[in-house]
């Protein structure tokens, strides 16, 4: 009999030992939502530096594809504009030799060279750049002089003293040029036309006020 009643425990004692249990699964699990939180964050922050690091990856790739276009692209700049000096003097003897009839044959056989010359050129890029007739264009020309011209157009080129280059889309050399401007004279007769109507509706009104005075006299 005493036995039994030794083997019996409380409602009280389990209800308590239920409680501490409950409580000590509601610390573990807080615990572990609190570390699937810190690892979800810390996988966030991960996967957001790994896409800016490709994004900066993959834009270093397009800079240097563009890089290494651009220098294949002009990789001949340099000679290009070492041979235009050769051009400019093919082109200078042939001028001179215009007036020279004995060196027909001779300036034929220049001309013949500068033509093929620039139409190899041509195939890697090289063009003129239109000048005279042109409306000034600072990218592309670059002015020496201006000259006054009544029937072109202001900033006009009207004369080409070297000629300019472009290697593909950029300039390689500017043309030289005067551009037109009107005459400094032009305008002028009609300001003495107007100078000459002021002074006479000035003498005119002295005129007046002088009869106006004898009269009150």
């Amino acid at each position: 009999m005493t036995e039994e009643k030794e083997d019996k425990v409380s409602p009280d004692a389990e209800k308590g030992e239920t409680g501490q249990e409950t409580a000590e699964a509601g610390e573990a699990g807080t615990a572990t939502d609190k570390k699937v939180e810190e690892l979800e964050k810390a996988l966030k922050e991960a996967n957001d530096k790994y896409i800016r690091l490709y994004a900066d990856f993959e834009n270093y790739k397009k800079i240097e594809a563009r890089n290494k276009e651009e220098l294949l692209k002009y990789a001949n700049e340099g000679l290009m504009s070492d041979i235009l000096t050769v051009i400019d003097h093919l082109e200078l003897a042939l001028q001179h030799s215009a007036d020279n009839k004995s060196s027909d044959s001779l300036a034929e056989g220049v001309k013949l060279t500068l033509k093929e010359l620039k139409t190899v050129l041509e195939k890697h890029g090289l063009t003129t750049i239109d000048a005279l007739g042109k409306s000034f264009d600072p990218s592309v020309h670059h002015a020496m002089s201006q000259i006054e011209s009544e029937d072109t157009d202001e900033n006009t080129v009207v004369k080409e003293f070297r000629k300019g280059y472009m290697l593909k889309d950029r300039v390689l050399r500017a043309s030289l040029v005067g551009v037109s401007r009107k005459p400094s004279g032009a305008g002028k007769p009609e300001s003495e036309d107007a100078r000459d109507q002021t002074v006479s509706t000035v003498e005119k009104r002295e005129q007046l006020q002088s009869t106006e005075i004898n009269e009150e006299e």
